[in-house]
């Protein structure tokens, strides 16, 4: 069998798992994941841990003691999640040591219901890297107007940052902005750029699901063939931007200080729709210095079937520029797609959120000790 993950990431792309769980950790799974399947890194969501920890495999005890303390549901939930990240930062810790960081990371979340609110933000971010107290750690801050500020403050303070749920290019922009000021900042006070890290998650499926969608209703033919192609496209052009960023002379002025360059992140790159190929995210989008986090059915799928071609996003700009442009010609605005799929984005982690505290409420209320 051809081994298309190591074709993969000798492309430059970095593997990671979009998924964690007590099971997948205390198994083995994980630990057997990196050393057969390339993954060198992963990444949790609110909508992740919902799914875990309410599967309740591998959390019982936990949840029994927390009971017996009298914790608060949401710092239940804290010392749960953020367990599970430590524990999985471990494993991970000697692909951190021997790439200098770049990789062996594990990335957990602020609270979605903070998205919207700058310092408080920053606070918790502060405090996630306090409680899981592992150098390999990236706090997730989602792109939102409020959300820009707290990557800058958060960098700033020598904290490396996942952001995520980018949609469009203009706020891809803006977020590279947030991570080079932040850095100026930290290099202001003095602190060691090259201990701080960030990687600008991109988000793709979810863009030709919202298209496509549009693109259906129209019916013409015209709207058919450009079915499936705005989300590669949409990717693209925000790796062109990421060469125009670092390249420019800001960057380098960063750089010779020892900062380290934030990557691409394809996020969401597990298919929706299946009339495409299910390695579609993955085949589409290989450059250098990329990661792809691929939840596990992806990843499998790539490993069995996938056809890595060598760089595909090189020399394509032209093509998505014209694919986005044809959309628009049709009447599908790209500026209310993307502030769509935001919005929504936020909204899901927080139902995925409160859906979490509602089952774990009820967990705590099932384990806790009978009063006398």
């Amino acid at each position: 069998m051809t081994d298309a993950l190591k074709r993969l990431s000798d492309e430059g792309v970095a593997i990671w798992l979009d998924d964690l769980s007590r099971k997948r950790i205390t198994s083995g799974n994980l630990a057997e994941l990196i050393d057969q399947q390339h993954v060198v890194g992963v990444t949790t969501n609110p909508t992740i841990f919902q799914k875990a920890i309410s599967s309740g495999d591998g959390y019982e005890q936990q949840l029994a003691d927390l009971a017996a303390r009298k914790v608060t549901v949401e710092e239940a939930i804290r010392m749960i999640t953020t367990a599970d990240v430590r524990d999985a930062a471990d494993i991970l810790r000697p692909l951190f040591d021997a790439t200098d960081g770049k990789d062996g990371r594990v990335s957990i979340e602020v609270d979605p219901r903070l998205a919207h609110n700058t310092r408080a933000t920053v606070a918790e971010a502060k405090q996630l890297a306090w409680l899981v107290d592992r150098p390999n750690t990236f706090i997730k801050i989602p792109a939102t107007r409020a959300g820009l500020p707290a990557i800058t403050e958060t960098i700033a303070k020598g904290i490396s940052v996942n952001v995520t749920l980018i949609f469009s290019l203009e706020r891809y922009r803006a977020v590279m902005d947030a991570y080079l000021t932040g850095l100026e900042k930290a290099r202001e006070k003095g602190l060691d750029l090259s201990k701080i890290h960030s990687v600008a998650s991109f988000f793709v499926s979810r863009v030709d699901t919202e298209i496509d969608r549009r693109l259906d209703q129209l019916g013409t033919d015209e709207a058919k063939a450009l079915r499936g192609k705005a989300a590669v496209a949409n990717a693209r052009l925000a790796y062109q931007a990421y060469e125009e960023v670092f390249s420019s002379e800001r960057w380098s002025t960063l750089e010779n200080a020892g900062a380290n360059r934030q990557r691409p992140l394809w996020a969401s790159t597990g298919v929706k729709d299946k009339a495409y190929r299910d390695t579609l995210y993955v085949e589409e989008l290989v450059a250098p210095n990329t990661v792809n986090t691929m939840p596990e059915v992806t990843l499998l799928a790539t490993e069995d079937h996938g056809e890595i071609r060598g760089d595909a996003i090189k020399g394509t700009y032209e093509q998505a520029r014209a694919d986005l442009d044809a959309l628009e010609k049709l009447g599908i605005s790209y500026d209310e797609v993307v502030q769509v799929l935001e919005d929504e984005g936020v909204e899901k982690f927080e139902a995925s959120w409160n859906d979490l505290l509602k089952s774990t409420e009820a967990e705590l209320e099932r384990l806790a000790p009978a009063e006398g």
